[in-house]
């Protein structure tokens, strides 16, 4: 008999991803014939843009497909630098800038470099499922913000600053937010700056994914264009598969002081080394051309979060916070309702609906939904999620 090599500690300790879990049960489900609605999705519904695929094929077609610079390529780098310069108002040069296997490699290779065994990492929750994870696998102690659903979810200013000691490490912002769609208010970003002033051992990373995902007249800040006497401090991560919707391409960024960043390159070469090469020349691409499908492709976001957000406050016992940006609502559930995760394996198993539960972002009271799918399907999810809340609390 075959005997499974032993697991590392931190094997055993990474937990598995619920909404991975939920698709795959999905999937599995339609492959069997049932009828699957999913509001779970966690990428656009678009194809990406014509003119970056056309980018790609040239460089493919001009041999761009060998090795390259670990960093990332230099002209991509450099452009990256100058968004991030001119439409950020973060004043960034190429040494600064890291390119990586989408913005997850981004936050994975910071909190590696960053922390030490104990460190804690401070997270507001509800947050993105992958933070608390991450955190741990660099040894790091992720230290959850709790923040309530009835007060709109928004981050408490002073239970953030108990939560600040000589352990504290790394303060994780996510603003616009998955899962809940809230935006951090200027006003709050500029308490924050203060309260990490304050604290010089304290670094920020500030996860923007997100930033053109926003309702009508709604402005998008980044964190270290407020505080540019402690940018040293602070990481800004980005990328291209929201924007721009580049999901499967696996290219994002990492920008800040330039002694982290070249630690970070140094990391990532000794890793998955380079970006795709030819890949990187189709983000180039994206950033230099025209923004007019970006926009496009937000005009539509907002009419399909209107319809999910109306939809949702529709449903009796439903409780929301109207999310105004990425393509999330994360509504709280009716009393008489069992945990997320339950009521999740339900909804799929009962009415063929895909959702994820909010327990994988800290939040077992609610669910997230998406609304990057079709405007058919979202009225298809509502329909079934009224009938299946309907049942459980007639049930009771």
């Amino acid at each position: 008999m075959q005997i499974s090599p032993e697991l590392s500690s931190r094997a055993k300790a990474l937990q598995p991803s619920l909404t991975l879990a939920i698709s795959a049960r999905s999937k599995a489900l339609q492959k069997r014939g049932v009828d699957i609605c999913s509001l779970s999705a966690g990428e656009p519904d678009f194809n990406t843009p014509e003119f970056i695929i056309e980018a790609t094929l040239k460089a493919l077609k001009d041999g761009v497909t060998r090795y390259g610079p670990s960093a990332g390529d230099p002209e991509l780098r450099h452009a990256i630098a100058e968004k991030l310069t001119s439409r950020n108002n973060i004043e960034t040069t190429l040494d600064e800038v890291l390119v990586t296997n989408g913005g997850k490699q981004a936050i994975y290779n910071l909190f590696q470099i960053l922390l030490n065994p104990g460190d804690e990492v401070l997270i507001p929750s509800p947050y993105w499922l992958s933070y608390p994870e991450m955190a741990r696998l660099a040894g790091g102690v992720p230290i959850p913000i709790k923040s309530d659903p009835n007060d709109g979810f928004k981050l408490d200013i002073e239970a953030l600053n108990n939560s600040i000691n000589e352990k504290s490490r790394l303060l994780v912002l996510n603003t616009p937010g998955n899962p809940t769609g809230q935006i951090l208010s200027l006003d709050l970003l500029k308490n924050i700056v203060d309260l990490v002033q304050n604290n010089p051992n304290l670094c920020v990373m500030s996860d923007e994914i997100y930033e053109f995902l926003l309702e009508e007249n709604t402005t998008h800040y980044s964190f270290a264009a407020l505080a540019p006497e402690i940018k040293d401090r602070i990481f800004t991560v980005n990328g291209f598969a929201k924007g721009w919707a580049m999901t499967g391409w696996r290219i994002g960024y990492l920008c800040g002081n330039k002694d982290t960043i070249k630690a970070a390159s140094a990391l990532q070469s000794q890793s998955t080394s380079n970006v795709c090469s030819f890949v990187q020349k189709g983000a180039l691409a994206a950033l230099t051309g025209p923004m007019d499908c970006v926009y496009e492709m937000v005009d539509s976001y907002n009419k399909r979060r209107k319809q999910l957000t109306k939809g949702l406050l529709s449903i009796k016992g439903i409780a929301l916070v109207p999310p105004k940006g990425a393509f999330y609502a994360f509504p709280q559930l009716p009393e008489g309702c069992p945990d997320s995760i339950t009521f999740c394996e339900k909804a799929l198993e009962e009415s063929g609906l895909a959702l994820v539960p909010g327990a994988a972002f800290g939040e077992d009271r609610c669910i997230r939904l998406s609304c990057a799918v079709s405007q058919k399907t979202i009225e298809d999810g509502l329909n079934r999620l009224d009938n299946f809340i309907m049942g459980i609390l007639n049930k009771g």
